[in-house]
């Protein structure tokens, strides 16, 4: 594997790190800033705004320009935006940052998952997509809780600062070690592309991907003050859970990425269904600290498990589009990280108190079930088909070419499509006689089949 892939898994550890760990920075930024928590958890949410925009603007508006040259730029503007995080005077001026971060942060997972695999040859894409995958778990296991402990112990903005030096490495080993990345020589018909948002079948697939994720962060955004002012533990053991959650985090992806290419539909009914139980236990038993503790890690597992099939998914009913598809599902997945966290702000407000996040989180995932039943409803009445013509039209051609789905907040990786007869799996391997290094023509422009 080239090191270039290893310093793409290093910086977006730093993106993931940035992403999640206000989780365990609300008590502390709310205290400093004067705002309530719920208003502190929309620094999350902003965020994930960005990601919403920023993931499908930016893989369209970065087509024609220089891989390497693009990288640099957004993981510069990235550090910048931490920077001006831990400089920020005002509410305001931090939540401006959190939204410049995202919009880089976005840019720059739909541009490096592309490099990723044009740096290796075919028999390695899934592995060169597991780094970078690898690097947002290890965020959640070490870069989250670090930046509680930080947070704790030097003050909120230390955890910044530390993103910041952190992206000040990924940027130096960016500019040093990512290789020169041939530009297409097609660009993707977009016209074609935005096709795919005819299919009801991509539109179930993003409701579902938003509800299940945004279901687990509208109580896991509020972790830390449940902890504390509901379990009654020490501040100091929010860093040890939040990393608990990380490790369950590491766990599922590592489990539900190994059976959701068998069982893809099996893996987001059973992920989904256990999410829900966790959370209404979450809410029936945050006064007992060994529930909370255990169910933190249970709810990174089920989360983290489901994940890859979400994205797999979306490529098998929008791999047509591959331009679009990983987009769509980074868009999706912060569609739920913004959601989530402004309902269990909402019952917080309401006070109904800490615990009531994880009831608003089930709601959430109860409805993600039900779009799951619709999707497998219409995928049987199709004979196993996406009805999308567009999709059709690509598996007659048989061109069997793969593309890169990543989802980030809960992300996983998807490298492949569908075959032509509608299987549910995601298939590693691009197509008979494929060998050698591939281009980023074959990253951004060829049509899955």
């Amino acid at each position: 594997m080239p090191p270039a892939v290893y310093i793409l898994g290093l910086s977006v550890f730093a993106l993931g790190t940035s992403e999640f760990m206000l989780s365990g920075l609300l008590p502390p930024i709310a205290d400093d800033m004067n705002v309530s928590i719920p208003q502190a958890g929309l620094l999350i949410s902003a965020f994930a705004i960005g990601m919403v925009v920023g993931a499908p603007l930016l893989a369209v508006a970065t087509l024609r320009l220089p891989r390497r040259t693009t990288l640099i730029a957004l993981i510069s503007v990235f550090g910048l935006g931490q920077i001006a995080g831990a400089l920020a005077p005002t509410y305001e001026v931090l939540f401006a940052s959190r939204v410049v971060s995202a919009l880089a942060c976005a840019g720059f997972w739909a541009v490096g998952a592309a490099v990723a695999i044009a740096m290796v040859p075919v028999n390695q894409r899934a592995r060169a997509m597991a780094v970078m995958i690898g690097g947002l778990s290890i965020a959640n296991v070490l870069g989250v809780p670090l930046g509680a402990f930080l947070g704790e112990h030097f003050g909120w903005r230390s955890a910044f600062w530390a993103v910041g030096a952190a992206s000040a490495v990924a940027l130096i080993g960016v500019v040093t070690r990512i290789p020169y990345i041939p530009l297409p020589e097609k660009k993707p018909e977009l016209r074609r592309e935005l096709a795919i948002y005819r299919d009801r079948q991509v539109w179930l697939a993003i409701v579902i991907t938003a509800l299940a994720a945004g279901g687990v962060f509208c109580a896991f955004s509020y972790l830390a003050p449940l902890l504390t002012d509901v379990a009654g533990l020490d501040s100091g053991w929010v860093p040890w859970i939040l990393g608990l959650f990380g490790i369950g985090a590491l766990v599922g992806t590592t489990i539900g990425g190994r059976v959701a290419d068998a069982h893809l539909f099996g893996v987001l009914l059973s992920g989904i269904t256990a999410s829900t139980v966790f959370l209404a236990a979450l809410a029936l038993f945050a006064s007992s600290q060994v529930a909370v503790v255990a169910l933190a890690f249970l709810l990174g597992l089920s989360a983290f498990f489901t994940a890859p099939a979400l994205n797999a998914r979306m490529f098998n009913v929008a791999g047509a589009a591959p331009t679009l598809a990983g987009a769509t599902t980074t868009a999706a997945f912060n569609l739920g990280n913004t959601s989530g966290p402004w309902l269990g702000g909402t019952v917080i407000d309401a006070d109904f108190g800490f615990a009531a996040t994880a009831w608003a989180g089930a709601a959430m995932t109860i409805l993600a079930l039900a779009a799951v039943a619709v999707s497998l409803r219409l995928q049987r009445g199709g004979g196993g088909r996406s009805r999308s013509r567009l999709i059709a039209k690509s598996a007659a051609a048989g061109t069997g070419s793969a593309g890169a789905a990543v989802g980030t907040g809960s992300a996983g990786a998807a490298v492949g499509t569908g075959s032509a007869a509608g299987a549910e799996r995601a298939v590693p391997a691009p197509g008979p006689g494929a060998t050698g290094p591939v281009t980023s023509a074959d990253c951004v422009a060829s049509p899955g089949a």
